[in-house]
């Protein structure tokens, strides 16, 4: 037995058209054919497949039939399948990016990243997000290195030969610790008692910044290159660090953490910039992030009495 042949795209459309218009007639004054051309279809379409698609019998409105209905689902991601491939294609063609690298700093509010990326899939559908998240120098190195296109970095991106940069926000950077570690259990935490103990430190893996340390004043130190690594060991009371505070305020509220009051290192604000290849200036939809990072993050910018830049 001869298996179903290929039917035509065409010819997927004038099935979907007669069942999303109800009848041959509408459907041929849909796609601006005579109804004997849309019939005509149909009927080679069920030739090609092998299957009843529409019941004709004993009424003017053509029903689908059992094999109609079954087939329907798949006829459809076809039809949107092609929608999607000539979208792609027509932003090729002028000038959007079929896929955009993005690098951001592990320190920004998934909160705010979360809002930008789900409005960038409403916005440009057709185009693929690879997202990197680093930690320190490592998202400037990835632009650098052609890795993003776009990146989100810490306070290290000013300055980097070959970047332009622009002010993205900042967060505000709590030193705690678990309620049962030593110093959260001070009345008053006196100055060089953080040095005392182990300090959770995020490690940098990028050479632009090797070696440099930030806000660490501890002797004792831990170093971690995965932020909820380092945030599972603070509520584990393994040791005490400055950590963001949006990502640890459940935890103050709850009382699995503690806020610190050190004397020399009291937190700070870690600020957030724009960065791309001075070179290779973004394209359209790596722009549209760019500028939504800009507005958002001067939006939800941190404000903390007491608090100086990191």
């Amino acid at each position: 037995m001869a298996g179903p042949g290929t039917p035509t795209f065409d010819q997927l459309r004038v099935f979907l058209a007669v069942v999303e218009t109800g009848s041959f007639a509408a459907a041929g004054r849909r796609l601006n054919r005579a109804v004997s051309v849309i019939s005509y279809g149909i009927g080679n379409l069920e030739d090609q497949l092998g299957l009843v698609l529409f019941d004709r019998e004993g009424t003017r409105k053509p029903h689908l039939t059992t094999a109609g209905r079954a087939v329907l689902s798949e006829v459809r991601s076809i039809a949107q399948g092609v929608d999607e491939l000539r979208a792609k294609v027509k932003g090729l063609l002028d000038g959007l990016e079929a896929e955009v690298n993005l690098a951001v700093d592990v320190m920004l509010p998934t909160q705010r990243l979360g809002c930008i990326l789900r409005e960038f899939a409403a916005a440009y559908p057709t185009v693929a997000l690879r997202l990197h998240v680093e930690a320190l120098g490592a998202v400037t190195a990835l632009v650098l290195e052609r890795k993003a296109v776009v990146g989100i970095s810490g306070p290290l991106a000013a300055g980097v030969e070959g970047t332009d940069s622009h002010s993205a926000g900042s967060v505000a950077m709590v030193p705690v610790a678990a309620p049962d570690h030593e110093l959260a259990r001070m009345d008053s935490i006196p100055p060089g008692a953080g040095s005392r103990y182990v300090q959770l430190v995020l490690t940098d893996r990028s050479p632009l910044t090797e070696g440099r340390d930030f806000s660490v004043v501890g002797t004792r130190t831990w170093r971690l290159a995965d932020l909820g690594a380092k945030h599972a060991l603070l509520r584990e009371g393994i040791g005490w660090g400055n950590m963001p505070l949006p990502l640890v305020r459940p935890d103050l509220i709850a009382g699995t953490l503690k806020r610190l009051a050190m004397p020399e290192s009291p937190g700070g604000i870690y600020r957030f910039a724009g960065v791309w290849r001075r070179d290779t200036p973004p394209g359209p939809a790596a722009s549209w992030l760019l500028d939504r990072f800009l507005t958002l993050g001067a939006a939800d910018d941190a404000e903390e009495i007491g608090l100086t830049d990191i």
